[in-house]
């Protein structure tokens, strides 16, 4: 798989130009952020969940090879068949769901969720609660020893070269890296920047 390196969102209207050139519609951003980047963080799904065919066009749009880390927020277990039933409506551009969870350690719920999930989906797990740091088996966000694979987030801005040099040493493949969305069209450049240094 490799690492893929990316932003947390795409649709934003302050990267133009800069990162999307000026006459680009907001229609066109996603088709142009895909050509330069092969994962995206689509944090929109953690306020209202897309229906399964805006999950399909969002596929359409991009690439063979290109995938979609979507935002789980749990808060209700009665909701997490929905959730994950319309994300598959993305196909093989669905990557590693991530599940933010606010709460304490609960076994039972990571249990629920864990025998929940369809065949091939992946979790990334965002603890929120610091109950959670000896868990065991299973991705957490941040941990650069997680296995299968890594799902590691940036959240502090701006970085020199020796920090993102610093972060690129850290990176085991595979990984997910998403750069924190800002006004200005840093993430996508830092991004861009930091995939030179591996």
């Amino acid at each position: 798989m490799s690492v893929r390196i990316g932003t947390s969102g795409w649709s934003y209207p302050s990267w133009r130009p800069g990162f999307y050139p000026a006459e680009l519609q907001p229609a066109e951003f996603l088709g142009f952020y895909a050509q330069r980047f092969d994962a995206v963080e689509l944090n929109s799904t953690g306020y209202r969940l897309p229906s399964a065919d805006q999950f399909r066009r969002w596929a359409d749009a991009v690439p063979d090879g290109f995938e979609f880390c979507v935002k789980f927020p749990l808060t209700r277990l009665d909701r997490v068949s929905s959730f994950l039933e319309r994300a598959i409506a993305l196909g093989d551009r669905l990557g590693p769901v991530r599940v933010v969870y606010e709460g304490p350690r609960d076994d039972g719920t990571l249990s629920f969720v864990l025998g929940s999930v369809p065949e091939g989906v992946r979790l990334a797990w965002d603890f929120r609660h610091d109950s959670w740091n000896d868990v065991g088996g299973i991705v957490k966000v941040n941990d650069p020893a997680a296995e299968p694979y890594r799902y590691l987030r940036l959240r502090e801005p701006p970085y020199s070269d020796d920090d993102l040099r610093a972060v690129a040493a850290t990176i085991r493949d595979p990984a997910y890296v998403f750069l924190r969305h800002e006004d200005e069209p840093t993430a996508p450049a830092t991004a861009e920047h930091l995939r030179a240094f591996l």
